[in-house]
């Protein structure tokens, strides 16, 4: 069985490359590459900007955390990225569902990926999934794929980081 691309790793590489913006194409085609994106993409003269633009956009569904706000932003993405769902057994590798059409550039893909993804993940793990680290003054974005549905940090370090300042601060109350 093949899962349906969409998901998980679509927000997990959007998180990566809005965390650690790479400093050209070829780095994002790697990082696509890294979670688990195989097909080629034709070259554009400005996909590394255009990308830029497409994980600019979707920052601001990480930084609206009200769920109607989220649900128009992802809606209007999706409008602008997606054509009808279609079954392809590209690579051989197993059918599975795409939504967009073949043939588009790095950046109209990952606009497609991303919104799609972002969207499944968050109506079936919950709309409160993507956030900021909440370990001031870290800004990376936290995509929750916990059970409990309670991750609030980047990172190990962030939590502890965050754990030792709220035990500081609860020490010289007393």
């Amino acid at each position: 069985m093949h899962l349906n691309p969409y998901g998980e790793y679509a927000v997990l590489l959007a998180a990566s490359l809005a965390n650690a913006w790479p400093d050209n194409r070829a780095g994002v085609v790697t990082r696509a590459r890294d979670f688990g994106m195989t097909m080629q993409f034709p070259e554009g003269p400005e996909d590394h900007e255009h990308t830029r633009q497409v994980i600019d956009e979707w920052l601001r569904v990480v930084d609206t955390s009200i769920p109607d706000a989220r649900a128009e932003l992802l809606n209007a993405q999706m409008a602008e990225a997606t054509a009808y769902p279609r079954l392809t057994d590209h690579d051989n590798e197993g059918w599975h569902l795409h939504y967009r059409d073949d043939g588009q550039g790095l950046p109209a893909v990952l606009r497609a990926v991303i919104s799609v993804g972002t969207s499944l993940h968050l109506v079936t793990r919950g709309m409160h999934r993507v956030s900021r680290c909440e370990a001031a003054p870290c800004r990376q974005v936290v995509v929750d794929v916990t059970r409990n549905g309670r991750q609030r940090y980047c990172s190990v370090r962030c939590g502890n980081r965050a754990a030792v300042r709220r035990h500081r601060a609860q020490s010289t109350k007393h």
